[in-house]
């Protein structure tokens, strides 16, 4: 174990999504103003919830979650990812490379908790209705947030093991925009053959146990709504569309990554940009667009803090300073 305190890789080089310099500062702008959107859209789900009384609700308390998580997945590794897309060496030290892995391991391991509890709480509300806010007080909301974080937690530790001991003295090249941990691995100077096998079991049990119970709960939905009414049967499928659309967007391509045997590096890239960019900007968006709720208190706190003429007003001002 003397060869892993000798490791003589300082920094690591991220080869991005493109290396056409032509296409660099189009993707720059695309991937600037999607970043803005999540940042933007997923903090005004949080405003909204901590704003309106009426969404004080276990449902609208884990969607508050979700949307910071989001912002989480999308902050780790997308904000130099854009800043890379100016400069020609994309460069990484390598504690940052593994603050990367443990954030990316920390939070993506947390949404797959706190998407369990929210289909938890679906259940609860469709299946159990009169108990429901006995079963889903805010003792026990705040305790299954705190179970989310504790799993992504235990979760990154466990995959950090498998890597802060490896020793790196030769190629440093990561083919992707962030340090992924199975590129990573591949780079030590040993054979990772069993490493990369433990990681693979460590995200694979992860990824699927969250999935699997998903599916359950989703099924026993679906089973105990088919004997009630068809208006039941409807909102059901309504709250169940956005849980499901949700869940395939995030679990898919978690699954295909750490458990499909690919070995084309491009289609790694594109799915690790559709979980960490794509996901995160659609989940607001899937939320609020089926749920009137929410819509109603979004227009309220938009109306509450933008009244009619008042940014052409403030526009007005910022061009009449402009003209003096």
């Amino acid at each position: 174990m003397n060869e892993t305190n000798n490791s003589q890789v300082t920094e690591f080089v991220l080869l991005g999504l493109s290396s056409s310099k032509e296409l660099q500062p189009f993707l720059f702008l695309i991937f600037s103003l999607l970043y803005l959107a999540i940042v933007l859209g997923n903090f005004f789900i949080i405003l909204t919830v901590a704003s309106d009384s009426r969404l004080h609700t276990p449902m609208y308390f884990l969607l508050a979650n979700l949307s910071f998580i989001d912002v989480c997945v999308a902050s780790f590794a997308t904000p130099k990812m854009i800043a890379d897309l100016l400069v020609d060496q994309k460069t990484i030290s390598f504690d940052a490379c593994l603050a990367q892995i443990f954030f990316v391991h920390l939070f993506t391991g947390s949404e797959m908790v706190l998407l369990v509890s929210m289909a938890y709480d679906c259940y609860v509300a469709i299946c159990k209705p009169l108990h429901y806010m006995t079963i889903m007080s805010h003792h026990v909301c705040i305790i299954l947030v705190i179970i989310s974080w504790c799993v992504g937690f235990i979760h990154t530790t466990s995959q950090l093991a498998f890597t802060v001991n490896l020793p790196f003295c030769g190629p440093n090249q990561v083919d992707s925009f962030f340090c992924d941990l199975p590129l990573v691995t591949k780079l030590a100077c040993i054979d990772t053959y069993v490493v990369s096998l433990l990681i693979v079991a460590d995200s694979g049990f992860l990824s699927l146990s969250s999935f699997l119970l998903l599916v359950f709960s989703y099924t026993v939905i679906l089973i105990t709504v088919r004997s009630r009414s068809s208006v039941s049967m409807a909102k059901a499928c309504s709250t169940l569309t956005a849980h499901i659309t949700v869940v395939t967007l995030f679990f898919g391509p978690c699954i295909f990554i750490y458990v499909w045997p690919f070995s084309d590096y491009s289609v790694d890239k594109v799915l690790a940009v559709f979980y960490t960019i794509f996901t995160p900007i659609l989940n607001p968006v899937i939320y609020t667009l089926r749920n009137k709720e929410m819509k109603a208190a979004m227009s309220k706190l938009k109306s509450r803090y933008l009244k009619p003429g008042q940014v052409s007003a403030v526009i007005r001002n910022v061009l009449f300073m402009e003209a003096k």
